[in-house]
């Protein structure tokens, strides 16, 4: 059995990270954060989603980094970046602090890729910073609240994982179990490489990050962003993998009905990890977005 862990180390968790070479760490809003830099050219910031951290990135961020300087952070609690408090962890305030990650590295970037959650955040971004106004790219994009009582259960229940640091223990212990991060990521309608699936296995056995992807999870409300979707303005490619099994197809489409202008992608064959199953098609579709740059 492997131990439990609390925050993941860098020395420990982090001794062969993905693209270990890209990495800085950095003081930003308060808040000690993990940063992955690369590339040269327009700047591309790729945001994660809920449970991941930069290694999500370690096969198409090097792929993208051949024509753009590439911007992966670990978001607030996920990863090696510090956990806030308050609100920190909610929808605005992963926004709030990536602004001053920004404003920290000097960095406004043209172009933004999100994923899943992350894309709720890219998003968000745009509307309210201008982040992104070279075009964003939502893959898988988590956009909508759950549906009927789920909507109300879901995030009720996190909040209770979240407060029981019993519960996140036991958690980390199933984690940490032959077999168990496999399935929860097949779960999703993807298979990703042995590599991947031992990242997501060093992540999940520490209570940390498990802290950091329940609490976000605990005060996320995409509401507002959905009444906020048809004043978006610029680029958006809305990408949907059709195996996806933790955000449906129909939730990019909903999102392409209230911004009629937005290019809807299908992928077939993939499934929610579609960037980690197939990071050169994903790449394509990026660049091809990026063509106005």
């Amino acid at each position: 059995m492997f131990p439990l862990m609390g925050k993941p180390d860098w020395s420990r968790e982090g001794r062969d990270w993905p693209n270990r070479e890209a990495s800085r760490f950095l003081l930003a809003g308060g808040l000690r954060w993990h940063v992955q830099v690369m590339g040269s050219g327009p700047t591309m910031l790729l945001l994660h989603g809920a449970g991941a951290a930069t290694h999500s990135w370690r096969d198409l961020a090097p792929l993208l980094a051949a024509d753009f300087t590439v911007i992966a952070p670990d978001l607030p609690g996920h990863g090696f970046t510090q956990t806030p408090g308050g609100d920190g962890l909610s929808l605005s305030g992963m926004v709030r602090g990536l602004v001053a990650l920004l404003a920290a590295l000097d960095q406004r970037p043209r172009f933004a890729v999100g994923h899943s959650a992350g894309a709720a955040i890219a998003l968000r971004l745009r509307l309210d910073h201008g982040v992104g106004d070279g075009g964003v790219v939502s893959l898988n994009g988590a956009l909508q609240p759950f549906g009927g009582a789920a909507g109300h259960i879901f995030p009720a229940l996190a909040k209770l994982l979240f407060l029981n640091p019993l519960a996140i223990q036991m958690f980390a212990w199933r984690a940490a179990q032959g077999g168990a991060v496999a399935r929860l990521m097949e779960s999703t309608g993807s298979r990703i490489d042995r590599a991947g699936l031992e990242q997501y296995e060093r992540l999940l056995r520490t209570t940390g990050h498990i802290d950091g992807a329940l609490g976000m999870m605990s005060h996320w409300n995409l509401a507002p962003l959905q009444a906020d979707l048809p004043r978006f303005q610029g680029p958006l490619t809305l990408v949907a993998a059709e195996n996806d099994r933790a955000v449906p197809p129909r939730v990019a489409e909903d999102a392409k009905a209230r911004i009629p202008h937005a290019e809807l992608i299908r992928l077939a064959g993939l499934g929610h990890l579609a960037h980690e199953e197939a990071p050169a098609t994903i790449a394509a579709i990026v660049r091809q977005a990026a063509q106005p740059l």
